[in-house]
């Protein structure tokens, strides 16, 4: 019997060390990705957020974002990716490839950020967008080409699977070289989560 009660505690005991030592990734403010993504480049730290025009949270969290930004190195491969979960959302996503594709998406960014916030455009037919981009200052026949081509086809294709892929299911959304994924939510607090991406891509960077 002394034998039993003697192994009992020492299973108690590492079990108590196990939960003080081993705590939980949701407690930390992040969630891992099973299975990891690749990554675009292997030599740099990737970070991918995920957001939609439409979503005030997503608004809110630019301005904070775009600091954190502001301070990083050269290690650190950013990369916007517009989450689409209806065709509302599409139809954002699709501004926001054309815009990549005529290389003013850094341009038009903001402001179509105001406009679907602030100013409550909808901005969703090609025809409402072609005005916005022609206010913009790209040509009209640039737009639509780019509107309707191939590659931003392509990129909508890929994004349609990126979220359930990384099992997304809310906006904003970080992923941290594939591997990690936190927001407001996981993060308890959407001012924690740069102090957890920041937490991540220094692990990330040692290795």
């Amino acid at each position: 019997m002394p034998k039993i009660l003697k192994s009992g505690f020492i299973i108690g005991l590492i079990m108590i060390t196990f939960s003080v030592h081993a705590e939980p990734a949701e407690n930390l403010g992040y969630e891992a990705i099973t299975p990891a993504q690749p990554i675009v480049q292997a030599d740099k730290v990737e970070v991918i957020e995920f957001f939609w025009y439409g979503c005030p949270h997503c608004y809110s969290f630019e301005p904070v974002l775009k600091e954190w930004l502001s301070k990083q190195s050269d290690n650190i491969n950013f990369i916007r990716m517009p989450a689409i979960f209806s065709k509302r959302w599409g139809k954002h996503a699709k501004a926001y490839f054309t815009a990549e594709a005529l290389g003013v998406d850094e341009q038009l960014h903001d402001d179509f950020f105001d406009a679907i916030q602030n100013k409550k455009q909808r901005l969703e037919t090609e025809d409402q967008l072609a005005e916005f981009f022609i206010a913009h200052g790209v040509e009209e026949k640039a737009f639509r080409d780019n509107y309707n081509s191939f590659m931003v086809d392509a990129k909508m294709r890929k994004a349609k699977s990126m979220a359930p892929r990384y099992g997304i299911r809310s906006v904003p959304t970080m992923v941290i070289n594939g591997k990690y994924k936190t927001n407001a939510s996981i993060a308890k607090g959407q001012q924690n989560i740069t102090k957890v991406m920041d937490q991540l891509i220094a692990a990330e960077s040692k290795k």
